[in-house]
């Protein structure tokens, strides 16, 4: 089932314009003979953002999950491997993303919040192609819906109505969806966010996001014809973890592998970095932890299946080599690292986010090829209009990455730092080798990892004499960053 809302057009659309200024890609680069993409006003765009997803993809080298889809959509172009959230909540980083200011810019550091309340004047990414004569559509949850509430009434969430030409929900069943139901954590009996695990009856249309890939492909035949950016939201794997059953067959509970977590691991970090451990929140056995991970890459085979038709149908309709097409998540998603689950820390799996571009301009030496920068999810806006040939607005704290769509390996594109918040007062920054985490008013819980050394993150650094001038280098550091996320320019 899905529900069908086309948007209003407000005084936005034309006053929207004028607050733009030109940045566009910066000249020097080709100046120096540096590889950029060439401009071209006449892309598409297929933006599909997925729930409560990590890294654990095939592409990125995950032992057990299965994704050949979103294999084939990185083969096609650039896969970054250290693109990081603002924040490791649905709405906050989705408002983050949607529009290209910080979270704590937008006045949103939690759920069921609109950005326009504050930000009535704002110039979304969606908004922004609609100014330029695109028609912006969106299926599902592309702003903030609540998960299951939201699905199982079709309705909007925190959607933005000036975002969209014609915005589209879908109404699928949950955990109410027939099959075979358990309930694997049990200290959690919040719907939205315990481990529900639903092996389910009948096929992929039954489900929110095979009903959400067919109202895409109906859109993309639709548009063929015109220039278009289509949102495409899938809500898997955010629990309730609900697949049809044959999507569980490659995973049988007893063969996952659980995250190596070393004897100690938690002894040398503050109390607000442990409230997502599963002796805390959860309390799931080992049975259950493994049942939920059988669950978790269920639900992303699924989602993943749901991705390849939308990209065969855009490739059948040849519009394929005429589409920049990005795929990401809000977030990351801890799956028993440091003995804790889902997301809100500020460790590495919670923190990173999977994040593929594929685009007409991606030149030959960027396809199948990774990107080891560090980049923000806050870049994505900046990136599809710089993709898409048109000029930067000035007021995007965000770098475009279009140069190293390009060419991966070019040294015009200067390696940055990613600020992430998260609730309890915490901050963190990730550079190329470390990162750093405050917690707290007052920040008197601080972490310190060495990722050329302590890639899982296992060894806090923040105490040991040797590494202060390294402390205090990136208190410095966050500072600037915390500054600069504070306000809209």
């Amino acid at each position: 089932m899905m529900n069908c809302v086309c948007s209003r057009r407000g005084f936005l659309r034309g006053a929207g314009l004028a607050l733009l200024s030109v940045a566009g890609l910066d000249a020097r680069c080709m100046a120096m003979g540096v590889k950029v993409p060439v401009e071209r006003k006449d892309s598409n765009v297929l933006f599909i953002i997925s729930d409560d997803l990590c890294t654990c993809l095939s592409g990125y080298r995950h032992p057990q999950c299965k994704t050949p889809n979103l294999d084939r959509l990185g083969r096609r172009g650039l896969t970054f491997d250290n693109a990081y959230c603002q924040f490791p909540v649905c709405g906050p980083s989705r408002a983050s993303i949607m529009t290209g200011q910080y979270p704590r810019a937008l006045g949103i550091i939690k759920n069921s919040k609109d950005f326009r309340l504050d930000h009535p004047d704002l110039i979304s990414l969606p908004q922004f192609f609609r100014n330029q004569g695109y028609y912006a559509a969106r299926v599902s949850k592309v702003y903030h819906m609540g998960i299951p509430r939201d699905i199982i009434a079709g309705t909007s969430g925190t959607d933005d109505p000036e975002s969209w030409d014609e915005a589209i929900n879908v109404k699928g069943p949950e955990q109410y969806a027939v099959g075979q139901k358990e309930d694997l954590s049990p200290k959690i009996k919040h719907k939205g966010v315990d481990f529900v695990k639903i092996e389910a009856e009948g096929d992929d249309m039954v489900h929110a996001d095979g009903m959400a890939a067919a109202e895409a492909i109906g859109l993309l035949q639709k548009l063929k014809d015109r220039k278009f950016f289509l949102a495409l939201g899938m809500v898997r794997p955010h629990v309730p973890l609900v697949a049809p059953k044959s999507y569980f067959e490659p995973y049988p509970p007893q063969d996952m592998e659980l995250a190596e977590v070393p004897a100690g691991d938690l002894d040398d970090v503050p109390k607000a970095a442990k409230s997502q451990t599963n002796a805390v929140k959860y309390g799931m056995n080992d049975e259950q932890q493994r049942k939920t991970l059988s669950a978790y890459y269920a639900s992303v085979s699924y989602m993943d299946a749901q991705v390849g038709k939308v990209l065969d149908e855009l490739e059948r309709l040849g519009l394929d080599d005429n589409t920049v097409v990005v795929f990401t998540s809000d977030h990351g998603y801890n799956l028993g690292q440091h003995t804790s689950w889902q997301k809100l820390s500020l460790w590495e799996d919670s923190v990173r986010s999977p994040l593929i571009i594929s685009a007409p301009t991606v030149s030959a030496n960027a396809k199948a090829k990774r990107c080891g920068k560090v980049v923000e999810l806050i870049d994505l806006y900046p990136t599809i209009v710089d993709l898409c040939g048109f000029s930067v607005p000035a007021n995007l704290p965000g770098k475009s990455l279009g140069p190293l769509v390009g060419d991966p390996d070019t040294k015009a594109w200067e390696d940055k730092a990613a600020y992430t918040i998260s609730t309890g007062a915490g901050e963190s920054l990730r550079t190329k080798r470390w990162r750093y985490n405050l917690w707290g008013e007052g920040k008197k819980g601080v972490e310190l990892y060495d990722h050329d050394n302590d890639p899982g993150e296992f060894t806090n650094l923040a105490e040991k004499e040797e590494y202060r001038e390294v402390v205090e280098s990136l208190n410095i550091e966050i500072g600037k960053a915390r500054k600069r996320a504070q306000s809209i320019t």
